[in-house]
This record gives C-alpha cells, sequence and structure tokens, in this order.
C-alpha cells in the first residue's frame, strides 16, 4: 500500500498513535507546525512528511546512550539530554513513576544507566535510533 502523500488530522492520529485532541490542540499550536496545504472536508491537509519531521523534531526523544554501569544523578541525566529534568525524575520518583535508585551513599540517589535506559524505554515519545 502507497502511503499517502497529505494527511487530514485523523490521518495523522491514527499514523501517529495520538487522540484528535493531541494532534488540534497540542502539536498544531506548535509555532513549529506545518503549514497547510489545502483542505479535504472539514479538515485542513498537511503533506505527510512535513508532519513526519515534525514529530522528529518536536515530539519524538531520541534516546541517549549511557553508559550501562556508570551511576547517574538526576543533573547527570538532565546534562545527558534524556529529555527529563532533575526536579521530573525526582517528583516521579516520590510518586513511584521512576524507578528506585541504585545507589543513594551520601545521601544522593544515583541510577545505573542501564536502569535508566529501562525506565525511558517504557516511556512514551523514546525512540531508538539505528544510526550510526
Amino acid at each position: 500500500m502507497v502511503a499517502p502523500a497529505r494527511l487530514i488530522t485523523p490521518e495523522i492520529a491514527a499514523t501517529y498513535g495520538v487522540s484528535i485532541h493531541t494532534v488540534t490542540k497540542t502539536w498544531a499550536q506548535h509555532p513549529a507546525w506545518p503549514h497547510s496545504v489545502g483542505k479535504r472536508g472539514r479538515y485542513k491537509e498537511y503533506t505527510a512528511q512535513a508532519v513526519a519531521d515534525f514529530v522528529r523534531d518536536h515530539v519524538e526523544r531520541q534516546a541517549v546512550d549511557l553508559e550501562p554501569r556508570r551511576l547517574y544523578t538526576a543533573q547527570d541525566l538532565e546534562a545527558a539530554g534524556i529529555g527529563i529534568t532533575a526536579g521530573t525524575i525526582r517528583a516521579d520518583l516520590t510518586r513511584g513513576r521512576w524507578p528506585e535508585p541504585d545507589d543513594t551513599e551520601g545521601g544522593v540517589n544515583r541510577w545505573a544507566g542501564i536502569t535508566v535506559t529501562r525506565a525511558l524505554d517504557g516511556r512514551r515519545g523514546y525512540r531508538r535510533t539505528t544510526e550510526g
């Protein structure tokens, strides 16, 4: 099957596994959202490539390669560019949405790279790349 060159909101939502509301109220409000190229029914049309570029650049987060055995603080992880702030890590830990630290020596929470990688793999919006 040939992928359509132009997509409307319901097709964008289905393609990326999100709600129509997410497309119209979140993504389409972003300044980098592509301009429409036409209209089909009551929906604006967008080029599929422009939408894919937007999702790649503004929605999906590249998974960061962390050293599996190295211990990282929340600040280290934020600085490594995992896409989550140290404050969010601490808040998610408190709420049970982040794994318990692998080490707490000196009262500082530290997570092994493999622990963080597994936690990120379970979060929405992260993707592994095969680029080398």
